[in-house]
């Protein structure tokens, strides 16, 4: 496995006169997700401490592949960045034959955010916590058809994931995203869900929904009273979709610590992590090796995901 591009030595001239211009910040997705929430709610606190602009440019398609390959292709001076989400760095790889290699076309600067999933079932379904539905699953191999966003989807991969791990197998039913996918639970069309918990546990509390558990190794602020699925007989399971912020690689060090220093301060700004809390994210820093650690880790579990049953990329 190749290393990771932490960037060129040290340039203190380049970092003191940086930035000299507008930052491009490519978001991976149309403008309204959560990539591009999370976008604008960080931009203001960045402009306001380096003085230039972080002009948000939305570029989906390709899986986020698109917006990644203008960024590996840009100069390597701190003004194109990517506003990275946890499935196009570490699922794409597995699922695409693509042009650029994260770890050796990217620097990676800081996590941002997490957002964990929620285990959810239609009310009809007859159980009360994650043990009594595994045990209906197993009676009944494929007698649950669970929803997703589509081949490669946070919403698929965790459903797999489970079900390797469960020794229980269900139907896929795909979806054009995550609303009718959730849609079609709500409607008792399929059964099962790994939702997102801001979107899901309204449902919840109206009863039209289940709630098994959350899929992050802690349980979530958002709802402390969901057990993980790691604490009830799966350990280690950790599902969770996360943003971050990387540059071309090569960016001299410099220029990536002053950027990730900026991006703490803006993350542990009260009313970002507010703003952040409204929207299902709890903010989750480190240092750039922590960001890289966590891609490479999570690109091999995805790798084995996909390769064990043969799903392949639409």
């Amino acid at each position: 496995m190749l290393g990771w591009a932490f960037g060129s030595p040290t340039n203190a001239q380049a970092a003191d006169a940086y930035p000299t211009r507008p930052i491009r910040l490519l978001v991976p997705f149309a403008p309204g997700g959560g990539a591009d929430t999370l976008a604008r709610i960080l931009t203001p606190k960045l402009h306001a401490a380096l003085v230039q602009a972080w002009v948000v440019d939305n570029r989906g398609g390709a899986a986020g592949n698109l917006a990644t390959e203008i960024v590996v292709t840009a100069a390597p001076d701190g003004h194109t960045a990517l506003m990275g989400f946890s499935s196009a760095l570490t699922v794409n790889p597995a699922l695409y034959k693509l042009p650029f290699r994260v770890e050796q076309d990217l620097a990676p600067v800081t996590l941002l955010a997490t957002a964990q999933y929620i285990l959810v079932l239609h009310a009809s379904v007859a159980a009360g916590n994650l043990k009594e539905f595994v045990a209906l699953a197993k009676a009944k191999p494929g007698g649950f058809n669970y929803a997703s966003a589509g081949v490669g989807s946070p919403l698929h991969l965790a459903s797999e994931l489970f079900q390797k791990r469960a020794g229980i197998s269900m139907a896929h039913i795909i979806y054009k995203g995550g609303g009718p996918a959730a849609a079609s639970v709500l409607a008792g069309e399929t059964q099962v869900l790994f939702g997102s918990v801001a979107s899901s546990l309204p449902h919840v509390k109206t009863g039209r929904l289940k709630a098994l558990a959350t899929t992050g190794i802690q349980r979530t602020k958002v709802a402390p009273e969901l057990p993980t699925i790691a604490e009830q007989g799966y350990a280690g399971f950790d599902v969770s979709s996360w943003y971050s912020l990387l540059l071309p690689a090569k960016t001299p060090v410099a220029i990536v610590n002053r950027v990730q220093g900026e991006m703490l301060k803006a993350v542990a700004s009260a009313d970002v992590q507010q703003a952040m809390s409204r929207q299902g994210l709890e903010p989750d820093t480190g240092m750039p090796r922590e960001l890289a650690a966590r891609i490479q880790r999570e690109t091999a579990m995805w790798a084995q995901v996909i390769r064990d049953p043969g799903i392949k990329g639409e």
